[in-house]
């Protein structure tokens, strides 16, 4: 998992019926240098049930479209791996922006915009010989249920026509925020996805003025889960966020604890090459050198040297969050990213 040619997102669900290990690559990862490029070709057939792309987008006329030059080359290669192992199954993401603002907002607005968008779907899934689609969309607002209960529909009458197997449905959602009840109308959409991943990560970084963790297990990861839950979220479909990347702060301050003074984020790493933002790879070659601490009331930790400071998970914070899980929910769930 922690390889240096990485990066991809692992989501594990764990439970007493069943096992998902669902890996999202990237299609920008290629462009990292040395051995940090990851292409389709890097993909271990057997070492995920599901294997999501991402990612491609929506044009002006509600159709799917891909971004970069040699997106429908790495289909190919990743759908291949299907015939080394039979079993995988993958998925298409779709979403991103387009001038700032999700293409969703134009197809959800007219119901002939969603018709076109769901035969864009799946025409381009079955001819790619994708099994599903990952809807990436953060904070929709309440005009995604109609989307998705069509998208669901046109996926169950395809698969009655068609005789295959139905498409798989996902989404990427987002974690505890004041403002979740107005953005997603969990009872109707969960109702008709087969994945819910939960991006438990991403509670403080470089655009606050005060250093905090990525990804604390108390009380933001669980309180996630729970507000999830408490929506009306089936507790199978969901899958809890394990961010293997750290936020990173520049300090301002003699002060380099949780809660210090800072000024925007350190350099760059490496490899990702983007600001407060180190993959744990990046992070490894930092820690030798630097001082590590444990934030014991969250159970995860960072790292200072100079000016830099960062806020990460390893293999302990990961422990802590499966356990914590499993005690509240009485099953594991976990979505690991790995950059």
């Amino acid at each position: 998992v922690y390889n240096s040619v990485s990066y991809y997102i692992i989501i594990v669900s764990v439970s007493a019926t069943s096992s998902k290990l669902v890996c999202h690559m990237t299609n920008w990862a290629q462009y990292r240098p040395g051995m940090a490029k990851f292409t389709s070709d890097n993909i271990d057939p057997f070492l995920c049930t599901h294997v999501v792309y991402a990612l491609v987008t929506i044009n002006s006329f509600n159709q799917i479209t891909p971004i970069e030059w040699n997106d429908e080359q790495q289909f190919v290669q990743l759908n291949n791996l299907k015939h080394v192992n039979p079993a995988l199954k993958t998925l298409l993401t779709v979403g991103g922006t387009v001038n700032g603002l999700s293409p969703y907002i134009s197809v959800v607005s007219r119901p002939e915009n969603r018709a076109a968008f769901i035969k864009s779907v799946i025409n381009y899934l079955r001819t790619h010989n994708f099994d599903g689609l990952n809807v990436h969309w953060d904070y929709p607002g309440q005009t995604e249920a109609p989307c998705q209960t069509e998208l669901a529909k046109a996926f169950e009458s395809e698969a009655k026509d068609t005789r295959k197997t139905p498409l798989l449905l996902s989404a990427e959602v987002a974690g505890f925020h004041s403002t979740i009840n107005a953005a997603y109308e969990v009872n109707k959409i969960a109702l008709h996805l087969d994945l819910i991943n939960v991006k438990t990560y991403d509670y403080h970084g470089s655009w606050e003025a005060r250093t905090g963790h990525n990804s604390p297990v108390y009380r933001s990861s669980n309180a996630s889960i729970s507000h999830w839950l408490n929506l009306g979220a089936p507790a199978e479909k969901l899958l809890l966020g394990f961010p293997t990347f750290g936020r990173t702060f520049r300090l301002s301050s003699g002060a380099n604890g949780l809660g210090a003074p800072a000024n925007g984020p350190a350099e760059p790493g490496p490899y990702t090459r983007t600001a407060g933002f180190w993959s744990f790879y990046e992070v490894c070659g930092f820690t030798p050198g630097a001082s590590v601490e444990w934030i014991s009331e969250q159970e995860v930790p960072y790292a200072t040297f100079g000016s830099a400071w960062v806020g990460y998970d390893d293999q302990r914070s990961f422990s802590h969050k499966v356990h914590g899980q499993m005690f509240t929910h009485r099953e594991e769930m976990c979505m690991i990213l790995v950059p």
